[in-house]
């Protein structure tokens, strides 16, 4: 399924080149904000910080 969508979003950034950079303007606008930077490594992170915690646990 990752696959299909990552497909599909490619397609629609060659298809249509001034999406890209809309796109392109709006990661770098997030990525400028400390906040939303953490905000995301706590989402991707937080099943590996959830299992290390609960091995402690044992």
């Amino acid at each position: 399924m990752k696959r299909i969508a990552f497909g599909a979003v490619l397609g629609l950034l060659v298809a249509y080149p001034a999406l890209l950079a809309l796109v392109l303007a709006a990661v770098a606008a997030l990525v400028s904000q400390p906040a939303v930077l953490a905000f995301a490594a706590g989402v991707l992170l937080w099943p590996r910080i959830s299992d290390r915690v609960r091995r402690w646990a044992r």
